[in-house]
């Protein structure tokens, strides 16, 4: 069955005729990346306004980048501009001065509004007040909030049960607001609190909780500038955690040594030039990888078991801490017996001298640091690829001693924070059985819906109301017709928002857009001034306070959205004080320190500069709290994707001008395309062995065991380095190719790296034959070459 997506084509705002590949945007990876994020503040901020607020960018007393989760360094350590292109970039988005105001929304209906891209809605500026969408309306209306807070108050008690409600959050939302959200949720009776994470390190999260106890990193950033090996997998820090980059620059002056695992060569995996240091302004940068393994799509797991059997057969073993501290070792060992190098060749592409010399790395490396990111948790077999990553840092010992670890990288700046203020379907029964003690009320204990089971709710009737705290929900999701048509189905859909995107235009019956504070924005609520917390990458809580005045007068914090509507919805139900936690942000910081662990003495300890570190047994003492009370290695069976003849393995990525499903600008400057999205990058080899050629017109047709098929129209070809039989290609645009069902086993992540496509030409034609219109394509091999620059 062919489903191609049905979406209209954007009308006017991005031409891709006009899109560019090498010449010019190969060249213009040689500017700065400081120059071009500056550049395209000015022009939305003002140069004042960039000052004032770039300046107070991940300092101590300033406020948290809306983008990764990379850690700041140590208070007293910090460079003035403490920031990456990325992260200027974000503050640029939400410190525009641009605006979408009642006038925007009367002018231009929902109809028109569906009809334009991703990137013409998220440049149109922040929305100033709340906006309804009644029932059989064809515009959004301005609304009160009181107003708007009975309107969802509404939905919700009339409701047949709680669980017909679903409660989305980004991993923006703030600890504070996190932490009443879920007290609301779970006091309105229903578990439904599907988060960001579910799409992208619940994998990480599942595997690491089944074999160390914890769902987190074990690494501090000292960690990192201290090891000796630092390897890096399915990760492009360049684009996705600029900041990383200063960390891999300390610790390559310090001596250590990188593995580079990805299928494509990114330029920041390959150079960094600093313009922090002379060195980095004027000098060649700093090489980091030591060593790139081109690992074909999906190969990862065979690659670690081929690591593993290296160490095994020189015996690289730390064997008093795996006898002290472990506990399936013999298991482990008797099933790497049993690899066969062949198998492990064909799988990742690689030669048996190129895993053996990562091998040899691993095995003269006292202190090694595992990095990864999506590449490695958007698979089917992602939760078992991290089981057998975490098998390779047990047999060495590397986990609770200095300069080695495991360090999984967020991609949003408080998704792990969000999870340890209790956001999660799945609650341990303890953090409920915290939460009734606080606050006198049974929580429900049953699981609720994840991000992929909301939208099947929604789409068979099981849920009517969606509520999504931030993010651009039908734009993250896999398979867009499908989560579009979900959210269609609903009685209310509501957003809580900065800024316009495609989940506004995607509405049930009736619609709420709630507009809120930004990170960057000073928060008066309560009639004082407020601060909020957020948890980075590697368990680290520290408070942010924005300078600006807001965008409008009409917006409202987080918190204060939160418990007016729980105030609304619930009245004086459990005699929980909403009123105070609305007024006093000390309150809510109070609560947490009675019912979240590791938080005791929560309020103050964020008095502190740079704040403080969360508890991690096995980073702190070599304790694991697992169901066995030791470390567990994973006996993982080999799994290998099988790619049919005449089709490529696609992962899906972001461009450099990007972040998650915010799309900053249409060049992607590292990987030499300007002015355009719909690309597919190809082996040269494949491209001719396809019967292509480099810029021509493709469909993107997946292809799916039960059958289906998905399309996604009009990519062009570009070629570029990687291992035949890949391809890549930027989300969301295609998200339409995934069903729903194409999911991770045990964290139901959905498999957006591990994609069976064909290309055929617009309309199913044969290959070779459809050319765009207007396109130069006059360009060599794509390579990453030049060094990338970030501050």
């Amino acid at each position: 069955m062919v489903r191609p997506f049905a979406r209209k084509p954007p009308r006017d705002d991005i031409d891709e005729s006009d899109l560019e590949v090498g010449g010019e945007a190969h060249a213009a990876a040689g500017k700065t990346a400081v120059a071009v994020a500056l550049k395209r503040a000015v022009e939305q901020m003002g140069p004042s306004r960039t000052a004032r607020t770039l300046l107070k960018l991940n300092q101590v007393d300033g406020f948290d980048c809306q983008g990764c989760a990379w850690p700041d360094p140590a208070a007293g350590h910090r460079h003035a501009a403490e920031f990456c292109e990325n992260g200027a970039k974000a503050v640029t988005e939400e410190a525009t001065r641009r605006r979408v105001d009642r006038g925007f929304f009367a002018e231009h209906p929902l109809a028109a509004l569906e009809e334009r891209t991703d990137y013409w809605l998220g440049q149109q500026g922040r929305i100033t007040e709340p906006m309804v969408k009644r029932a059989g309306s064809t515009h959004y209306e301005p609304i009160s909030w009181d107003d708007a807070f009975t309107l969802v108050a509404g939905h919700l008690r009339g409701l047949d049960s709680p669980d017909e409600a679903i409660f989305y959050t980004s991993g923006k939302t703030s600890n504070e607001a996190a932490f009443v959200y879920q007290l609301f949720v779970r006091a309105f009776g229903t578990n439904n609190l599907p988060d960001c994470s579910n799409m992208c390190h619940e994998s990480t999260s599942v595997a690491l909780a089944e074999t160390i106890g914890i769902g987190k990193g074990s690494v501090s950033l000292e960690d990192v500038h201290d090891a000796e090996l630092i390897v890096i997998a399915g990760q492009n820090p360049g684009t996705n955690h600029p900041r990383m980059l200063s960390a891999l620059e300390i610790a390559k002056q310090r001596g250590a040594k990188i593995i580079a695992v990805n299928p494509l060569r990114e330029a920041g995996l390959v150079r960094f030039k600093n313009p922090q240091t002379p060195r980095g302004m004027v000098g060649p940068g700093t090489a980091l990888a030591d060593l790139f393994l081109p690992v074909r799509i999906n190969g990862d797991l065979a690659l670690f078991q081929g690591l593993a059997a290296y160490l095994l057969e020189h015996d690289a073993v730390d064997h008093d801490f795996v006898a002290a501290h472990t506990e399936g070792y013999e298991a482990w060992v008797e099933h790497l017996r049993q690899v066969d190098w062949s198998e492990i060749e064909r799988a990742t592409g690689l030669t048996r001298a190129q895993v053996e010399e990562a091998g040899e790395m691993l095995r003269t490396s006292s202190r090694t640091v595992f990095c990864w990111a999506m590449g490695l948790t958007q698979h089917r077999n992602s939760v078992a690829t991290i089981k057998e990553l975490v098998n390779l840092a047990l047999a060495q010992g590397n986990i609770g001693k200095p300069g080695a670890g495991l360090c999984p990288v967020r991609g949003h700046s408080n998704v792990q924070g969000d999870r340890t203020m209790g956001i999660w379907e799945r609650p341990k029964p303890e953090f409920l059985d915290a939460l009734q003690a606080e606050f006198g009320f049974d929580p429900p204990r049953e699981h609720g819906f994840d991000t992929v089971d909301s939208v099947k709710a929604l789409t068979d009737g099981r849920a009517r109301v969606f509520f999504a705290m931030g993010g651009n929900f039908a734009s993250a999701v896999s398979d867009t017709e499908v989560t579009e048509a979900a959210l269609r189905r609903a009685d209310l859909t509501v957003h809580v928002s900065t800024k316009l995107n495609r989940s506004h235009v995607v509405t049930g019956r009736e619609a709420l857009i709630l507009p809120v504070l930004g990170r960057s924005e000073k928060d008066l609520t309560g009639g004082r001034e407020q601060r909020v917390t957020v948890e980075d990458s590697m368990s680290a809580v520290h408070a942010s306070k924005g300078p600006l005045e807001p965008a409008s007068e009409h917006l409202r914090s987080e918190v204060d959205i939160v418990c007016s509507l729980a105030l609304a919805t619930l009245g004086a139900a459990y005699e929980i004080p909403w009123a105070d936690l609305r007024a006093d942000y000390s309150a809510i910081r109070r609560r947490i320190a009675n019912v979240v662990p590791g938080c005791a003495a929560y309020d103050e300890k964020v008095e502190r500069p740079g704040g403080f570190v969360l508890p991690h047994p096995p980073r702190d003492s070599r304790t694991f709290p697992t169901a066995v009370g030791r470390a567990i290695f994973s006996v993982v069976p080999l799994d290998v994707l099988a790619v049919p003849e005449g089709r490529l393995l696609l992962q899906t990525m972001r461009s450099h001008d990007q972040f998650n499903t915010t799309i900053y600008g249409l060049d992607d400057r590292y990987r030499g395309v300007k002015n355009g999205r719909r690309v597919v990058f190809v082996n040269p080899d494949d491209i001719r062995h396809l019967g292509w050629e480099d810029g021509d017109l493709v469909d993107l047709v997946s292809e799916w065991d039960d059958g289906s098929e998905r399309t996604a129209p009009a990519f062009r070809i570009v070629a570029y380095d990687q291992p035949i039989g890949c391809a890549a290609a930027y989300y969301p645009e295609t998200n339409p190719l995934i069903p729903l069902d194409s999911k991770a086993e045990g964290s139901n992540t959905p498999t957006s790296k591990s994609v069976v496509v064909r290309l055929q030409a617009p309309g199913g034609g044969r290959a070779g034959v459809t050319r765009p219109a207007g396109v130069d394509v006059e360009h060599g091999h794509k390579r990453a070459t030049d060094p990338i620059q970030q501050s």
